[in-house]
């Protein structure tokens, strides 16, 4: 039975699940660890495919259904616990290769997991993840458009983030009251330069805490009109029009003048 609250929906429909693994291309020898398996049904398949699996449970009914099934394969291992605190690093230095993570996550850990993996020591090479559509366009989501926003651009600092396709509601157990997306994150370093991370983070922060107001307004107290400008921005722009890259300039000009 799901958990309301660990927000569980457990994927079934087969087709869905192929085109996962269609999308993950596992080798044998590939690293992979599962993040939340609830009842295996991309756990089996994904096992199939590799020399050994590593699913992490948070769920301690679930846990005892994984831990009786890894008594008879070897090849599966269990970490009973929170996603949010694996030492993944670890568990890359353990196998001796970097991470490739997959999971149907809950809607309500799927940005500070995303983030705090993104921001871990661990090698990962990629990730494949279900996510609610919502989240999924939000984060691959180009300025000018409705869904670009903070997630996008911080996201866009860190790594490469492309939607591969939608899931409907009925393709799980219960039923979610939303729309679904498979996405692909690729960690990376970004193609413009960004002297202090945390600088970058403030900036994208205040400007879209008061998305509706201009640059100038929204970064007062951190950069003047006239900095702005300096960085090739138009004062007068909203946080919605303005590039990762443009944002990477004017937090450089905020970490050249902290």
């Amino acid at each position: 039975m799901a958990r309301k609250r660990f927000g569980q929906h457990f994927l079934h429909e087969r087709g869905v699940i192929d085109r996962i693994l269609s999308a993950i291309a596992p080798a044998p020898d590939d690293h992979v660890v599962e993040i939340g398996p609830g009842q295996g049904a991309l756990t089996t398949p994904l096992r199939a495919c590799l020399d050994r699996l590593e699913v992490i449970e948070i769920d301690r009914d679930l846990i005892a259904e994984l831990e009786q099934r890894a008594a008879q394969d070897p090849g599966l291992s269990v970490i009973a616990g929170d996603a949010l605190t694996v030492d993944y690093a670890a568990l890359a230095e353990a196998a001796g290769r970097p991470i490739r993570l997959v999971g149907n996550l809950p809607y309500n850990i799927s940005s500070p997991l995303l983030f705090a993996l993104l921001e871990s020591a661990a090698p990962i090479r990629d990730m494949h993840f279900m996510l609610q559509k919502e989240v999924v366009d939000r984060m691959t989501a180009s300025p000018g458009s409705r869904d670009y926003g903070r997630l996008s651009v911080a996201l866009a600092a860190r790594a490469k983030a492309t939607a591969l396709f939608d899931v409907g509601p009925g393709a799980f157990r219960p039923p979610p009251r939303v729309m679904s997306s498979v996405v692909r994150v690729v960690p990376q370093t970004p193609t413009f330069e960004i002297v202090d991370l945390s600088a970058f983070d403030r900036v994208i922060s205040a400007a879209f805490n008061q998305r509706r107001k201009v640059l100038r307004n929204g970064l007062k107290g951190l950069l003047t009109p006239e900095e702005i400008e300096a960085c090739d921005v138009a004062p007068t722009e909203r946080p919605e029009q303005v590039s990762p890259a443009a944002f990477a300039r004017l937090s450089n000009a905020l970490a050249a003048g902290d």
